[in-house]
């Protein structure tokens, strides 16, 4: 049996809130995560809010100033936060693991099945 390992990019990402809410592409001047809505995070980078999806069954939920984003339901080609670049977790149906590449969640591996061990992501193969 084969496993592959990648660190865990935690289901329910915490994130340090900043600021006022903007609205995804609109100009930001910090660092930092809203809840733009219960289903959608936006991370301030590069001077433009970028929309974060969490697709989760918690969504997006702001906590004594931290941003709650339950990645559980993401899909390949979802945006991923800049800290969490390199970072994995399991798809929705467990087949595969989804590592966080450039802004991007992208399917890295087939698994017949896929778990959180630890603080790690394991695909046994």
């Amino acid at each position: 049996m084969n496993l592959l390992r990648l660190s865990l990019l935690p289901a329910l990402l915490l994130l340090a809130g900043c600021g006022p809410r903007g609205a995804a592409g609109e100009a930001c001047n910090k660092t930092g995560f809203v809840c733009q809505d219960t289903a959608t995070a936006l991370e301030c980078r590069g001077g433009a809010w970028v929309a974060l999806p969490c697709r989760g069954s918690s969504g997006c939920a702001e906590s004594n100033g931290n941003i709650q984003c339950d990645m559980t339901g993401n899909l390949a080609g979802d945006a991923c936060a800049s800290t969490s670049e390199g970072k994995g977790l399991c798809s929705a149906d467990g087949k595969s693991t989804l590592e966080c590449k450039s802004g991007a969640l992208v399917a890295t591996n087939a698994c017949s099945s896929c778990t959180v061990t630890a603080d790690q992501v394991v695909c046994n193969q």
